[in-house]
């Protein structure tokens, strides 16, 4: 369990419509939630005597309908701490004009907020403010590439000026695009509309977002997901390519969608690869 399970917001809720809370909890199969209109940040830190000082703020998928929270959530929270990463589980609002004044930004202000309290809290948590990263699952995969695409422009109040940009990204079969030849449409419904202008479209598509600025990137995917189809993937990590932004992208043959930790049709677990990738890049070692 989380040592500590921060309300986002210590006061008003930003971009809300007052209203009661309608949240549920499903909890046959993975366990999830529904209907969040009031955000929180579940915290994991790992034993001190491994603490590196890195940190990943976690999101989980659900095509912004849910929040995945335990299998694409508390179940990374757990691995990462193992190897010494503080974990941040986000349960980001779900985009409902019902209990937002502009739902497209509602799950963006929620991951920019929960960086900043990771960067204002680093010293109290033994994190250093430099090492702080995002994860994110299918459609928190897109949650997490728009914090790592669109972090120039501030959809909080940050009158610290804290930095906003995520120093790594950790992309699990993300949906990526929305457009509609390879965009998940449900996904991008919930986000934006049924009627979407091309310009909308194309500011939520993050493949066309990358710039020489967007941090370097961790991907997963499978060749025969047949929810978010594997090009989401591929055209993020061909943009961050073509941007001089380095990456790794590892394609799994088989396991479709929403497998979490665990791909059940190889041995090949992506987390052990993950933690390679994190150790070449120095996010493991303490004196870095």
């Amino acid at each position: 369990m989380a040592q500590l399970v921060l309300p986002l917001y210590p006061d008003k809720i930003p971009n809300s419509i007052p209203g009661p809370d309608e949240e549920v909890t499903y909890s046959e199969g993975w366990f999830r939630y529904g209907n969040v209109s009031r955000p929180t940040l579940s915290v994991f830190l790992p034993p001190s005597n491994i603490a590196t000082g890195t940190a990943v703020v976690i999101c989980p998928g659900g095509g912004y309908s849910i929040v995945a929270f335990k299998h694409e959530g508390e179940a990374i929270a757990k691995e990462l701490n193992k190897v010494g990463v503080a974990a941040f589980v986000l349960k980001y609002r779900i985009p409902n004009d019902k209990i937002m004044t502009d739902k497209k930004i509602g799950p963006l202000q929620d991951a920019q907020q929960a960086i900043k309290i990771v960067r204002e809290r680093a010293k109290e948590w033994k994190i250093d403010p430099n090492r702080v990263g995002i994860a994110g699952f299918s459609a928190g995969g897109h949650l997490a590439s728009t914090a790592g695409t669109h972090f120039d422009k501030a959809v909080i109040e940050n009158k610290g000026n804290i930095n906003l940009r995520p120093d790594f990204m950790i992309l699990i079969y993300p949906v990526i695009s929305f457009t509609d030849s390879i965009g998940h449409l449900g996904s991008r419904e919930n986000l934006i509309g049924k009627n979407p202008s091309p310009e909308l479209i194309k500011y939520y598509s993050n493949e066309l977002q990358v710039t020489p600025k967007t941090p370097t990137t961790f991907l997963v995917h499978a060749g025969d997901d047949d929810v978010v189809k594997v090009e989401n993937s591929l055209r993020f990590y061909e943009a961050l390519n073509k941007n001089n932004v380095k990456a790794e992208l590892l394609i799994f043959p088989a396991g479709s969608h929403g497998f979490g930790l665990i791909n059940p049709t190889t041995k090949d677990r992506w987390i052990e690869r993950c933690i390679d990738w994190m150790q070449s890049n120095g996010w493991l070692s303490v004196d870095k």
